[in-house]
């Protein structure tokens, strides 16, 4: 799915994520702090650059996931929220390949 930026048919505006309301800055923002969160989460250090680009994918990946189960996203927290979900599965994934195991 392809981010869109402007107005659609359905009357909505779509940003940088392809969702409503949601910029280019905001999706920087949110990247950052989904990416920091995983990095948390999942015990990975990365530092900045990674994790807003982690975050950044990890939102692609979350907001994809979230439209096959048909869940609503929209807003700061909710992208905020699938972002972290999907940068924890993508260190998940990237760790699993790699046969690393960090506790």
């Amino acid at each position: 799915m392809a981010a869109r930026q402007g107005n659609s048919m359905d009357g909505h505006v779509y940003g940088a994520l392809g969702q409503p309301g949601v910029g280019f800055l905001m999706a920087i923002v949110i990247g950052a702090l989904a990416g920091w969160l995983a990095e948390r989460f999942m015990n990975s250090n990365m530092g900045l650059l990674g994790n807003i680009v982690l975050g950044i994918i990890g939102g692609v990946v979350g907001n994809f996931l979230a439209a096959q189960l048909h869940i609503p996203v929209f807003g700061f927290w909710r992208n905020l929220f699938s972002a972290t979900i999907g940068a924890v599965i993508i260190i998940a994934v990237v760790r699993a390949v790699r046969g690393e195991r960090r506790y």
